[in-house]
């Protein structure tokens, strides 16, 4: 996810993303937030239904209707549990459904459920919070990785180093705290900033895994020089859950 190097059309499409954040940040309308993560949560939803080779259409208009009710229900993040139970009752009363096609449910619904939920809860602040420790765990993770990085960090990514990771949080870590005292205090925020970071190495991690299993390089082929949807938000959808979980309980 390293917007910032790259092709030029990589670099291109990275800045156009990153304008578009912003500007729906400065804009921080509760309607055109919704309507912009779900848009995302759409184009992600269908990539991981190829991903899980789940290509069913119906599965697409629940998706749809999950994120119509979270528009006016004040938890989204419950949606996916019942999601799961509406799935399972389905299962259970047709022996003929598979369980496979819950997976979409699960990832991205769940960490897009909790990304808008910790909008309504805590703000675009907490929001923009998030967008620094994920981008600067990336970023970071780059050039530290492309300086000293020689050691292999997991052999489902084998461009990532350990000392690309360490850096990337570390990066990230001290950044955000001064970032999340917006939020909450210095303590608090630093723990945050160390978690949400660390799970988000592992969010990567995780769609690398899917994209492994899948055969394919990338997700998709939406934005140009990046890939797919889910190639850009991986690791918010891990940190995103870590991070409205950890506000929840100790701001």
């Amino acid at each position: 996810m390293d917007i910032f190097f790259g092709s030029k059309e990589r670099i291109t499409t990275g800045l156009a993303l990153v304008g578009g954040v912003f500007v729906i940040g400065f804009i921080n309308n509760f309607f055109l937030t919704w309507l912009f993560l779900g848009l995302i949560y759409i184009l992600a939803f269908k990539e991981a239904m190829k991903l899980f080779g789940t290509e069913d259409n119906a599965l697409l208009v629940f998706a749809i209707i999950i994120w119509l009710v979270a528009g006016v229900y004040p938890q989204g993040d419950d949606l996916f549990v019942v999601a799961g139970v509406i799935y399972a009752s389905r299962v259970a009363y047709d022996r003929n459904r598979t369980w496979r096609n819950l997976l979409p449910f699960i990832y991205p619904t769940a960490g897009m459920l909790f990304i808008f939920t910790m909008y309504q809860e805590h703000g675009m602040l907490s929001l923009l919070w998030l967008l620094a420790i994920v981008a600067l765990s990336d970023i970071g993770a780059y050039v530290v990785g492309k300086s000293i990085g020689k050691t292999p960090f997991s052999p489902t990514s084998p461009n990532k180093t350990a000392e690309g990771v360490v850096g990337g949080i570390v990066v990230a870590t001290f950044a955000g705290m001064f970032v999340g005292l917006s939020v909450t205090t210095l303590g608090t925020a630093f723990i945050i900033s160390f978690l949400v970071s660390l799970s988000s190495i592992f969010g990567d991690l995780f769609e690398s895994a899917l994209k492994r299993d899948a055969g394919v390089k990338d997700s998709g082929n939406m934005l140009p020089g990046h890939g797919g949807v889910l190639d850009r938000i991986d690791g918010y959808l891990f940190g995103a859950i870590i991070m409205l979980v950890l506000l929840r309980g100790l701001v």
